[in-house]
């Protein structure tokens, strides 16, 4: 079965096709980040219209990559939600439409779920069950994950992500958007030890997160400095910050893995590409001996790949999910725990 993947929740637009028998077959991209750095920010109508833009060009990108014809798609998944209300139309609409002018079926994907079961595409892959950190500039969740659909929530943020603490931090410090890999780089070249930030929440006895307190903190040095801030000031606030949230994240999932006795451990999402984060993370497992797995950098964040394998999981699974009724309709707001098993 080969599914064709769309992927339009934020700012980047992206289309993959996918072979349940030959793993991904292509894959294209384009990302809007130069688009929204003027603003320091997505800016949601801007980033509707240039997903109207790209669509079809990546559509014709992947098939040429393929070496596939649009008849050969078996089925058409697109992100229903969550996401910013007018992306989702753009990529619904679109996927819709192709699936009734080829007369394929269309099956919506949660974005979160495609986030989840991305490790599962990279080599070595996890087998169920496992434990799932999905961390990124909208969601920071534990999950236990037994299936396709299957998804317990452990604890997640009970206010700013950690990609949001992250890009928050680094325009405290000046930085460009987006600033999550912008203050992990200048991280690298500051003094450990030099800025001692909380840790919210380490030692509570539930998985929940709270990152908010920690952005605070960043802001309280920065403010209460005397004078401009130097390049060395702000690369040692950078490397407090990041070490902070990384010993966070860490001693959640090392606690997650405890409480549940599983033995495997899934990093999903944008903050899962963090260099420091991944070290630390496979320190710990080294330590405590269970695996760690990630995706593949070029789909930690959002991407056309995670969308068709989600669907084409699903599918795989119940083919009945696929449908031929081409009206739509999205949800911005779609928690993960409502997903129905494959």
């Amino acid at each position: 079965m080969i599914v064709l993947g769309v992927e339009s929740s934020c700012d980047e637009t992206g289309l993959a096709l996918y072979d349940t028998e030959h793993g991904l077959l292509a894959h294209a991209l384009h990302s809007q980040i130069a688009m929204h750095q003027e603003y320091g920010g997505v800016v949601p109508e801007l980033a509707s219209r240039d997903h109207v833009r790209r669509a079809l060009p990546l559509l014709q990108e992947v098939m040429q990559k393929s070496g596939k014809h649009k008849q050969d798609i078996d089925a058409i998944a697109y992100t229903q939600g969550p996401g910013l209300a007018g992306a989702l139309l753009v990529g619904a609409s679109f996927a819709c439409g192709l699936g009734m002018a080829l007369n394929k079926p269309v099956l919506g994907v949660h974005h979160l779920e495609g986030h989840l079961l991305s490790p599962l595409l990279a080599t070595p892959a996890p087998a169920f069950p496992f434990i799932a950190l999905l961390v990124s500039g909208g969601h920071t969740q534990l999950m236990r994950v037994d299936g396709v659909g299957q998804y317990q929530l452990l604890g997640e943020t009970l206010d700013d992500a950690a990609g949001e603490a992250f890009d928050k931090s680094a325009k405290l410090l000046g930085l460009d958007y987006p600033g999550g890999p912008a203050i992990s780089a200048m991280a690298e070249r500051g003094q450990t030890g030099v800025h001692l930030f909380p840790r919210p929440m380490l030692h509570s006895k539930d998985f929940n997160f709270s990152f908010s307190g920690l952005k605070t903190a960043v802001l309280t040095v920065v403010k209460k400095s005397e004078s401009p801030l130097s390049q060395t000031d702000k690369e040692n606030i950078a490397r407090g910050f990041v070490e902070a949230i990384v010993d966070v994240l860490v001693a959640k999932c090392v606690n997650a893995m405890k409480h549940t006795g599983l033995k495997r451990l899934v990093i999903a999402g944008g903050v899962g590409a963090n260099r420091q984060l991944r070290e630390a993370l496979n320190a710990a497992a080294s330590k405590k001996r269970f695996a760690v797995y990630y995706p593949e950098l070029q789909f930690c964040t959002d991407n056309g790949a995670m969308i068709a394998f989600a669907g084409a999981m699903r599918l795989k699974n119940n083919p009945a999910l696929a449908t031929t009724d081409y009206g739509f309709n999205v949800r911005p707001r779609w928690p993960l725990q409502e997903l129905e098993p494959a």
